[in-house]
């Protein structure tokens, strides 16, 4: 009976002390603080998400005022011909140009004559079907021709961009990923100040 009367007060004197202080928040509140927090959180990875892209999906549009306030010589003059780059002449350096479509891209480095040396498109990478037309693909043959290009011998180009679709600015990021330096970059697209007739409105 006595080890029995001990053992109880022992245990009683042990739950005092195991016993939390009543300070302590309430199970609500913990709730309710750990939710705004996975709000917070989401805010803060909506806030640090890339803006959509505007325009052609895989492109994104540039300002460019801030780019001529930036860099004082941005067009090409009367000078530009004869200006060296890597000790060539402007007019003798490689061109690289760009063919894009919405289903393919096709990148062809030539002499400065306009012969072509090199030719890949995303077809030839291994891109099927779909694929073929995305910025990745696009990207990828670029940084396959620039690689072929610098073993000639190039290590400045200049590149003309033909066309609509998503390996615009794709190619053109895989060429310098590559190791090729852009000296200027040129817009061929062709455009149509009398474009053909449209289809007649659908009666429904």
């Amino acid at each position: 009976m006595l080890i029995k009367t001990t053992l109880l007060t022992v245990l009683q004197h042990a739950k005092s002390l195991v016993r939390p202080p009543i300070a302590l928040a309430l199970p609500s509140k913990i709730h309710t603080s750990a939710s705004l927090k996975k709000a917070e959180d989401r805010k803060e990875m909506l806030a640090s998400l890339p803006a959509k892209d505007e325009g052609t999906t895989g492109e994104k549009s540039v300002d460019i005022d801030t780019l001529i306030n930036r860099k004082a010589k941005f067009f090409p003059d009367a000078d530009t011909a004869s200006q060296l780059f890597n000790g060539i002449p402007f007019n003798e350096l490689p061109i690289c140009n760009i063919r894009v479509s919405p289903n393919n891209t096709i990148i062809s480095v030539s002499d400065y004559k306009g012969v072509p040396r090199l030719i890949r498109s995303c077809g030839i990478e291994g891109f099927k079907n779909t694929r073929k037309g995305t910025n990745i693909a696009a990207q990828a043959t670029a940084v396959t021709i620039s690689a072929k290009a610098v073993e000639l011998g190039w290590k400045t180009v200049r590149v003309k961009v033909q066309g609509l679709g998503p390996g615009r600015m794709s190619a053109i990021k895989g060429l310098q990923m590559g190791g090729l330096n852009i000296v200027s970059i040129t817009d061929n697209t062709p455009v149509s100040w009398n474009p053909p007739r449209p289809r007649k409105q659908r009666s429904l």
